[in-house]
């Protein structure tokens, strides 16, 4: 016996949907437009069916799925490079969007992409035997990191995310080491794109730009250098 999974997915608009993926590198092995709109696109052993629904709205969508590899980096890289040749640059925000490659505190690495129908389409690999979240960490720095990381990035709370940000990096008592503030003002300047503060954001990459940092730390911090990266092809000139 086996078994084989596809997800059906809503969306509003079938090309827009089949376009986005295609773009991404996926194989379009079904297409209708009558008696109802309806595809299906391929990558691999991953199958994903769309339906269009009359008066979809996309931002109010729930449709999520899973996807497990075992080369996350390699499909962060080719879906990131073919977002920038499609578009020009790397969307991190609205819809469709594709957030950082990280590591989880829970064993994955991973990466959370959004498609034109706001469907939340989650793509990790496992890098650890254990797959349960790990304690929160003791050290202020660290927790407070932890937890922004969370809201943000997962829970897509940015309001309360920012607001652990700002604490943190304007504290007087806490030493924040270089990688730990370059981390923060990244992943704050995310926030601020998300809450269309752009010039906050661009101020943000500014600084964490002027923090000096060893080969060592700039290893350790690849993930969030390549986000500053597409972060910065945002247009941030506006409010």
């Amino acid at each position: 016996m086996s078994e084989k999974l596809a997800a059906i997915l809503p969306c509003r608009s079938i090309p827009e949907t089949v376009g986005f993926y295609k773009a991404i590198g996926f194989e379009v092995t079904f297409y209708q437009e009558r008696p109802y709109a309806y595809a299906v696109v391929r990558h691999g052993e991953v199958e994903l069916q769309f339906m269009a629904l009359k008066g979809f709205e996309p931002a109010g969508s729930y449709g999520a799925c899973y996807i497990t590899t075992d080369d996350v980096d390699g499909l962060y890289a080719k879906f990131r490079g073919g977002l920038k040749q499609e578009l020009g640059r790397i969307p991190t925000r609205g819809l469709p969007r594709i957030g950082p490659l990280k590591d989880t505190t829970y064993g994955v690495r991973q990466f959370i992409m959004a498609d034109p129908g706001g469907n939340s389409i989650r793509i990790g690999q496992p890098i650890s035997e254990d797959l349960h979240h790990a304690p929160v960490p003791k050290e202020p720095v660290a927790k407070a990191l932890h937890m922004a990381s969370l809201l943000g990035d997962s829970k897509e709370d940015y309001p309360a995310a920012a607001k652990i940000l700002d604490r943190l990096l304007s504290s007087d008592t806490l030493d924040v080491p270089p990688p730990a503030r370059v981390k923060a003002l990244v992943l704050r300047a995310a926030m601020a794109v998300h809450l269309d503060d752009g010039p906050l954001a661009a101020r943000l990459l500014s600084e964490a730009d002027r923090i000096p940092l060893s080969a060592a730390d700039r290893a350790s911090l690849a993930d969030d250098l390549l986000r500053a990266e597409d972060l910065r092809a945002e247009d941030l000139r506006a409010g």
